[in-house]
């Protein structure tokens, strides 16, 4: 009986649901960059913590001058990180920095621009406008003290990070890295270093696949090679799949005589989930899971559809279980029509662009055939197009996902 196919919807939720939470662990502040959060960044004081003045100028009280009064004594200076002194009363102003607390007293800020000054003397010209508050930040005016500022689930920039160092956050709880291995298979296959004979071709997807890991924000990435060989690939997977958290296997998962993965992947315990999902490129994708849960990847191992495949489902998996929420979804518009006579879905590769009302376009960029890996060089993506209609017009709106 034919196995009949998921849709692409169909395999995600199926990889999504079967994907288990990576445990949190803390680490210092400085190596946080690319992490996803697990737990909340709260402001531990108010921010800013004081009535921060925002410019350079002199500090005063706003009633004196709406009382008449255009020049002032000058008490003192104020620098920025220094306790806030105290204004004297009457017509005393105290010159400040930005940055600066506010002195004690005064309520606004007159800039330098709006001033002439002789000696310890101020005067304020006709032009100047003031009132209470001018040119103060004040405290508490970003965020109380408790408030959540970072959510746990963001992945973690140097925006969030500056906001935790403010928080006084030298340590942050993130999902532990997990540990993948990339598996290319096939006999054909030959190192990069290798003189590759007619017959042969060099690996490339490992090292696409680790870089594209890299970029999206999981840097331990291990890569190693299986020859179509029964008894070599069921020992060496049996090490990878006790060593590792994800496994993602390019090659050797559709029909042929040498297609040896899915047997092996039984043998050896892992339970399938399913095998074929309609789509182009893509169509023989594999995914179960092993012990303790350990997500298994088996990618189709032609270039364009194991790159492809790590995009469509392997990064959004990663992303879940690292407890970062969904990404929203991209919608861009075809420049051109598209013709596509298949009973699948179809992942066509496009290049992005602007249009004059800040719509997302794509044109499309098919190569020649799911080994054509150096056409998606000048690419920025795929769209997502669904299976049973066979054509696509100009200003069909699809979805984008984009290479990292």
């Amino acid at each position: 009986m034919k196995e009949s196919l998921l849709t692409p919807a169909e395999a995600e939720a199926i990889i999504l649901a079967s994907i288990a939470r990576r445990p949190a662990g803390d680490i210092p502040l400085s190596e946080a960059h690319g992490r996803v959060l697990r737990a909340d960044v709260r402001a531990d004081r108010d921010l800013p913590p004081f009535d921060r003045v925002m410019l350079d100028g002199y500090a005063l009280r706003a009633a004196i001058w709406a009382a008449g009064t255009r020049t002032f004594q000058i008490a003192g200076f104020q620098a920025a990180g220094a306790i806030p002194q105290k204004l004297p009363a009457g017509d005393a102003c105290i010159e400040i920095a930005t940055g600066a607390a506010l002195p004690e007293g005064a309520d606004c800020v007159v800039p330098y621009e709006d001033t002439t000054r002789d000696g310890t003397t101020m005067k304020i010209s006709p032009e100047a406008e003031l009132a209470p508050g001018h040119a103060i930040h004040r405290r508490g005016g970003d965020y109380a003290a408790g408030t959540v500022i970072v959510s746990a689930g963001t992945r973690l920039t140097g925006r969030e990070i500056a906001v935790a160092a403010a928080c006084g956050c030298a340590v942050l709880s993130v999902s532990t890295q997990p540990k993948i291995a990339v598996v290319a298979t096939g006999d054909e296959l030959v190192d990069v270093e290798a003189q590759a004979g007619p017959h042969q071709i060099r690996r490339s997807n490992d090292y696409a696949l680790r870089a594209a890991l890299h970029a999206a924000g999981w840097p331990r990435v291990e890569c190693f090679h299986l020859h179509d060989v029964r008894d070599e690939i069921e020992d060496r997977l049996r090490q990878i799949l006790a060593e590792f958290d994800v496994v993602l296997l390019t090659g050797g998962v559709s029909k042929g005589k040498f297609d040896l993965l899915p047997a092996a992947l039984a043998k050896l315990g892992v339970e399938k989930k399913f095998q074929g999902v309609a789509q182009r490129p893509g169509k023989p994708l594999w995914f179960g899971l092993g012990a303790d849960s350990r997500p298994v990847f088996a990618l189709p191992g032609n270039p364009v559809s194991s790159y492809t495949c790590l995009h469509r489902y392997v990064l959004p998996a990663l992303a879940q279980a690292a407890g970062a929420p969904p990404a929203a979804p991209r919608l861009a518009a075809l420049t051109a029509p598209v013709i596509f006579k298949r009973p699948l879905a179809y992942f066509l590769p496009v290049k992005l662009k602007s249009g004059p009302a800040a719509e997302l376009l794509v044109t499309p960029a098919a190569v020649n055939t799911s080994g054509d890996f150096a056409g998606l060089v000048d690419t920025d993506g795929f769209v997502e197009l669904p299976a049973m209609q066979e054509g696509f017009p100009a200003g069909t709106v699809a979805r984008f996902w984009e290479w990292v």
